[in-house]
């Protein structure tokens, strides 16, 4: 590489991005990103590598784009936006990124500092007011970092600090503002060198005796419940959930989104609110919201237990439910160590749990009939029904068809018979993100079907004319179903 002392700090910091594992950028730049794209110019001349820039009409498509993209590739994506109205426009996607854990690098310019004297000094009228007291203040109850780059500090540095701090659970969006100045000057001697290791720090996991605690009440329990919330968008979840649950007859029911295949025997859909009150232990794993308590809770003597990266939700203002033991540890890891410590331990309790297995057997073929009649019944109502879009879709769909679902559909009426191929969202209630993560999804897995179902309101709060200009601009052939 040239010596850094020849670059701007623009060039530095597009540099920093491809280094620290970023392939593309959404990008809806304006004034403020001039220094931008005069480095990518150069460094197309000059053969550098840089990630790959796509150019979104509106900010809200933008940020769900890097949403969608994360949940099928497992990478975070940079959002770049121009300034503070830049901003205003993506917040509503970042509100459900941040509930939804996405590692997003949101990028803002920020108006120039100085009136005169600089080549990046303010030149138009805009440029005085488009300045904040405190730009950061504008989403930092949102994101997990925010900072402002300053002259003569090392922008490839604080790119890998706001990275790791994405990729570090829980898991969450970062902002990063960029004065135009700054970008356009000269870049100093480097002093940071990334070593060889994955974004974020490593996963955590219990200590021994919180593990061997849960592994007690679990096995000491005649009625167990599982209620398993984003867990399901998690690597290897599926897989390590199925066997967890089958080995010690625990029945599964979701929250958001699957953890489970629809045909595992032990996946009771998506019904806690039935099986709650019965339930003589329930654990939780990864949900903000496993019931609404104004409607159904456990029974009070149940013994409840948490399961999360952060089991109190510490970034919710309010959050009241109740917990016998709080497990703090990424999810499929804990229930990994989980089914060892349990697997030494089921001495005189393999009939109870065999004769429990069976049970929850019967009881999933029972929901899966009635999910079958509900469909098959469908078809024959008008006008047309939620449950006949997911029977039809059920019908044409592969098993690894990316699903995406913002109010299109019961999550339940659809076949889930792969993991990593469902997409939703909006715990913050951000609509307008469906269009977006279909594009998303799409760039991350070009071989796969990508379909979205929406409802009529999320279609237009999802800015269908940006969305659509990006599907067609850049090859991302989605089928969407309103």
């Amino acid at each position: 590489m040239t010596n850094s002392s020849e670059m701007t700090v623009a060039e530095l910091f597009l540099k920093a991005l491809y280094d620290q594992g970023i392939e593309y950028v959404f990008a809806n730049a304006g004034t403020d990103f001039a220094p931008i794209i005069e480095a990518l110019v150069t460094a197309s001349q000059k053969g550098n590598p840089t990630p790959t820039f796509l150019t979104v009409p509106h900010e809200n498509v933008a940020i769900s784009m890097a949403q969608g993209y994360y949940r099928m590739a497992g990478k975070s994506a940079g959002v770049m936006v121009h300034v503070t109205v830049g901003t205003a426009n993506a917040i509503c996607g970042l509100m459900n990124s941040s509930r939804d854990n996405v590692p997003t690098l949101l990028i803002a310019g920020r108006t120039p500092l100085t009136e005169t004297g600089n080549m990046g000094s303010r030149n138009i009228g805009i440029h005085w007011g488009q300045e904040n007291f405190d730009q950061g203040g504008m989403v930092r109850e949102y994101v997990k970092w925010d900072y402002e780059l300053r002259t003569d500090q090392p922008v490839d540095a604080i790119v890998g600090r706001a990275l790791d701090i994405a990729n570090s659970e829980p898991r969450g969006p970062v902002y990063l503002t960029l004065p135009r100045e700054v970008l356009g000057g000269p870049a100093k001697s480097r002093s940071y060198s990334r070593r060889s290791r994955p974004l974020g720090s490593a996963a955590c996991v219990p200590d021994l005796e919180t593990l061997e605690k849960a592994a007690d009440l679990l096995l000491a329990a005649e009625r167990p419940l599982i209620v398993a919330g984003k867990v399901g968008s998690r690597p290897d979840a599926f897989e390590v959930l199925g066997k967890f649950s089958s080995d010690f007859g625990l029945p599964v029911t979701q929250v958001e989104i699957p953890a489970l295949i629809t045909s595992h025997p032990m996946n009771w859909g998506f019904t806690a609110g039935q099986h709650l009150p019965k339930a003589d232990l329930v654990l939780v794993i990864e949900s903000s919201v496993p019931w609404i308590p104004r409607n159904v809770n456990p029974s009070k003597s149940s013994k409840i237990i948490h399961l999360s990266p952060d089991p109190f939700y510490t970034r919710y203002p309010y959050r009241g439910f109740e917990m016998d033991l709080a497990v703090a540890g990424e999810p499929v890891e804990t229930l990994r160590m989980l089914q060892e410590i349990m697997a030494s331990r089921t001495k005189g309790k393999k009939g109870t749990i065999t004769t429990r297995r069976r049970n929850i057997v019967a009881i999933h073929k029972e929901l899966t009939a009635k999910r079958r009649k509900t469909l098959d019944a469908a078809h024959k109502i008008t006008p047309i029904l939620p449950a006949w879009v997911a029977a039809c879709i059920n019908e044409i769909k592969l098993d690894n068809t990316i699903l995406i679902n913002e109010l299109g559909t019961n999550v339940d009426h659809l076949a889930h018979t792969s993991p990593n191929c469902y997409v939703s969202g909006g715990q913050a209630g951000g609509l307008g993100y469906g269009l977006g993560s279909a594009l998303g999804a799409k760039l991350a897995s070009r071989k796969r079907d990508v379909i979205l179902m929406v409802g009529d309101g999320s279609y237009i709060f999802g800015n269908p004319t940006a969305a659509h200009f990006v599907a067609r601009s850049d090859n991302l052939a989605t089928l969407t179903v309103v």
